[in-house]
């Protein structure tokens, strides 16, 4: 969970602690508990969007390390109404959560 969360979509370490772990989110962070008592899916979330530099590569990341990519983000580029252009793609966590990852594009 770590490895996916840090190494993958470079979500920097807050602080560590023996049963846990905060990601940085830059105003927030992402907080994932290391004690391993619940069943997956319980408390699970189902879909949460981080705003990425680059879309591309960390899709290529996540790809590449076997995780399911919903959206190939060189075929989306989406405008919203109101207009506001971004590049997105969808990933699948270890969880099976629902990724979104976007970068507004000038």
């Amino acid at each position: 969970m770590i490895c996916f969360y840090h190494e993958l979509l470079v979500l920097p370490i807050l602080r560590k602690w023996d049963t846990g772990i905060h990601l940085d989110c830059v105003n927030s962070c992402i907080e994932i508990f290391l004690d391993g008592t619940k069943l997956v899916g319980e408390g699970c979330i189902r879909h949460f969007a981080l705003s990425m530099d680059d879309v591309d590569e960390i899709v290529k990341r996540v790809r590449n390390a076997g995780y399911k990519v919903s959206v190939d983000p060189k075929n989306v580029d989406m405008k919203t109404e109101p207009v506001f252009p971004i590049r997105v793609a969808f990933i699948e966590g270890p969880l099976h959560e629902s990724i979104e990852l976007f970068c507004e594009k000038a």
